[in-house]
């Protein structure tokens, strides 16, 4: 039997870098309020009536003690006026109001806030999309395009100086005014460096986790991993959902099977060999929990947590839930989940969803779980591992989010893009929904697939569906075209990581893995009217095809609107100029995902599947129209990362220079030892090779050439010339036509405008004549409208 230590554990103790008091040199006091000037463009103004303030580290500040800007200050009678480089703050001295509190901004965006107005912001994200089929308003973000928003952090919970959770005083009001104008960067950078940075993610947890309400057994599970190898179909988390536990089996005096804490030994006899297996096959795993139940006396660990909570185990008295009972919280980690994990659990899917309150006033119990979750998770110096659901500004050092469960529908589908992005609003990187949809809706194949593949453009890639023979996500189960197109995506998402790990080192930074264009365009009106269009880290930008396809094209549509440059789709090798909007249409294989000129996109080779190791060979796709450069980042797996020089870390730059046509790997840097000593490069040019130009495998929109590399050593590849940016769009355009349901007359009359040797303007207004069905008139403008080799 185990029994919980008496003395202080890992799980209880101050967040790492929480240093929430503010420097004395930021802080302008008055009788009854403070302001505090935590950044240039960050002022936090506090009213007490008690005179006094709050110095406690809260959900959202754990750090306040930063360097102190340059700032001015005039007193105004019982009030104050600061300003800095950024923005002036006005505030009278008395309770907040609007003609009281104002903050000005100067500069380009300047402009006006008053407190009480309107909240003008651009949205962040939300706790849950359970139920939810279509919208759902956002909570507050931190972006604005008047550039001014207040985080209300008055009625978070804190934490104490020992790392536990305390309520606030009445009468206190506590708010933080961001006015960066349209400066999103500094502004998020600000809001992190005030609330901490994202959690950095373990490598595996960027590659396909499947996950299904099911009462699998170990045989069965492993069998569908044989089968899902058998179809070449990748995984990197294994999600096994509540039926782990014991369910049907628990004794009816106890209730129901909702929460639990014990294997199911008729479906898992033997947990450690089950987990085992999994690890071996480059696997991590996680299991559902449920906690608000308690432990009941069926559970294999009651005996040692009644003795934890000095309860008779005779008496069988339920040890209900509390989390903010500090023996109940230590004893909950070390005797429920901590013999869980050395059979061989990674980590913990806390699936909450009872409410919002417990015997502190204010205290969030689904903030409690994330929270000492993380701590727990990271007691050996790792940087921790949680999946649970959001809690309010703060959860980004949460790792990941579980959104909830999805209703199966276009619209829920439709308003995912959305809802991932605008979660960068408030510094939120990480969002795994359930791909596909979970519950209700009807069987729709197209649905489906579109749905995986905006899962393989989404911070997680989690494949999820409710205990329903009829809600499935096996490829397989799909007929031919879907199901190619699925595992062509699945397949294609583990290629991907080693530059979503890149952008994951990015994330902790600061910049989220999915971010709004306007993001990258401030000053665009157009970047605010593509909702659903995205950048996907550095180089890509991603608009996924939310509605069905259209019965006369048999394609599906995105608008998207492109930044200045030129931009080509990685899958067809479409390129397209920027500074406009454009229609982009897909059959059922693809969706559009754009890479920028002189962009770089290092994947995986195709055989190189496990996700948990750093590979042996990769391919790096270049937009050859502009130069630029790409720094691969990677690490060693867990807590021994930080053993290794710099942090665990190595870095490899990438270059590719169109002034002297070469493709440059430079030497590794860092922790040289965390990668392979010699590697398989394939460089991709998306474009015609030159004349005289030797090439591995030349295809109709790119060539390839391969190199063997010596990590310390690095290598030049030099090209026989530039190579020709764009395709000819006749050969699409006549596939387009050919499967088009429309009138063969009319088809005819627009192949014969769109081969025709004339200016592509020409024959774009010359469509507008043919009689073609407005769809597929739009689909071949298209084509028309994308860069050509020659010009045509």
């Amino acid at each position: 039997m185990t029994t919980p230590s008496t003395g202080p554990l890992p799980t209880i103790r101050p967040f790492p870098g929480s240093d929430p008091v503010a420097s004395p040199e930021a802080v302008v006091t008055g009788d009854h309020w403070r302001v505090t000037v935590l950044q240039d463009g960050l002022f936090r103004i506090e009213w007490s009536d008690d005179g006094g303030f709050e110095d406690r580290a809260s959900t959202f500040a754990v750090r306040r003690r930063l360097d102190v800007p340059e700032y001015t200050v005039l007193r105004r009678g019982d009030g104050v006026e600061v300003t800095t480089d950024r923005a002036t703050l006005r505030y009278d001295g008395r309770p907040f109001s609007a003609t009281g509190l104002v903050v000005e901004t100067s500069g380009p965006d300047a402009n006006r806030w008053r407190y009480g107005q309107e909240a003008r912001d651009l949205g962040g994200t939300g706790r849950t999309l359970d139920d939810v089929d279509g919208r759902m308003p956002l909570e507050t973000g931190l972006l604005a395009r008047d550039g001014i928003v207040m985080l209300d952090d008055s009625e978070s919970f804190l934490f104490e100086d020992d790392g536990w959770v305390g309520s606030r005083v009445p009468g206190r009001r506590d708010v933080s005014v961001f006015a960066y104008g349209r400066d999103y960067a500094e502004a998020l950078r600000a809001f992190h460096a005030v609330s901490g940075p994202p959690t950095l993610m373990p490598r595996w947890a960027l590659g396909n986790w499947w996950s299904r309400y099911h009462p699998y057994s170990d045989d069965s599970y492993l069998a569908l991993l044989d089968r899902f190898d058998e179809e070449r179909l990748p995984f990197s988390v294994a999600v096994i959902d509540m039926d782990w536990h014991r369910v049907d089996s628990v004794p009816s005096r106890f209730g129901n099977g909702w929460t639990g804490y014990s294997w199911e030994p008729s479906l898992f006899p033997d947990p450690p060999a089950f987990l085992a297996e999994l690890h071996r096959r480059g696997m991590r795993t996680t299991l559902n929990l449920h906690p608000a139940d308690g432990v009941r006396a069926f559970e294999d660990a009651y005996p040692a947590m009644a003795a934890a909570m000095g309860v008779d185990p005779d008496t069988e008295q339920t040890i209900g839930f509390d989390p903010t009972n500090p023996d109940f919280l230590r004893a909950y980690f070390e005797v429920l989940h901590r013999p869980l994990e050395e059979q061989g659990v990674d980590f913990w899917w806390i699936d909450w969803q009872q409410g919002r309150t417990t015997s502190i006033p204010g205290v969030d119990p689904l903030w409690m779980l994330n929270h000492f979750h993380l701590l727990d998770s990271a007691r050996d110096g790792g940087a921790g591992m949680t999946f649970s659901r959001y809690a309010g500004p703060g959860s980004h050092r949460y790792a990941v989010g579980f959104s909830g469960d999805a209703v199966v529908s276009w619209a829920s589908l439709a308003f995912q893009p959305e809802f991932t992005a605008t979660a960068a609003n408030i510094g939120y990187p990480w969002w795994s929904h359930d791909i596909g949809g979970h519950t209700r809706g009807v069987r729709d194949d197209e649905l489906a697939t579109r749905w995986v593949q905006f899962g393989v453009f989404s911070p997680i890639m989690r494949l999820h569906s409710a205990n329903n023979p009829f809600i499935r996500k096996e490829p397989w189960v799909f007929p031919a075209g879907p199901r190619a197109a699925m595992g062509d995506a699945l397949r294609f998402r583990h290629r991907l990581v080693p530059y979503l790990h890149t952008m994951n080192h990015l994330a902790a930074a600061g910049t989220a893995l999915v971010r709004p264009m306007y993001h990258l365009e401030p000053h665009r009106d157009e970047a605010y009217r593509v909702p659903n269009e995205y950048a996907f880290g550095t180089e890509l930008v991603v608009a996924p095809i939310v509605e069905p396809c259209d019965p006369v094209t048999l394609r599906g549509s995105a608008r998207a609107w492109l930044p200045s440059g030129t931009w080509t789709d990685v899958f067809t090798g479409t390129t397209y100029a920027g500074d406009r909007f454009v229609d982009l249409h897909r059959t059922l294989d693809t969706i559009p995902v754009l890479l920028r000129a002189g962009g770089i996109l290092p994947l995986a080779a195709p055989e190189e599947v496990d996700a948990t190791v750093n590979p042996a060979a990769l391919e790096v796709l270049v937009a050859p129209g502009d130069s630029g450069s790409f720094t691969l980042v990677e690490d060693r797996e867990g807590p021994e990362a930080a053993s290794g020089p710099d942090g665990g870390v190595c870095r490899t730059t990438l270059t590719w220079d169109r002034s002297t046509v070469s493709f440059r790997i430079d030497p590794a840097e860092g922790d040289v030892d965390s990668v392979p000593v010699r590697r398989r490069w394939r460089i991709t040019f998306l474009g015609a090779p030159a004349s005289g130009q030797e090439a591995t495998v030349v295809e109709a929109d790119r060539f390839s050439v391969d190199l063997e590399v010596a990590t310390d050593d690095g290598a030049v590849l030099t090209l026989a010339g530039l190579p020709t940016v764009g395709v000819d769009a006749r050969d699409a355009a006549r596939q387009l036509l050919e499967s088009a349901q429309a009138g063969n007359p009319e088809k005819l009359t627009a192949w014969e405008v769109v081969d025709r040797d004339v200016p592509r303007a020409d024959r774009i207004v010359e469509l507008e004549t043919v009689g073609l069905p407005d769809p597929l008139r739009r689909a071949l403008v298209e084509l028309l409208g994308s860069v050509h080799p020659d010009g045509r």
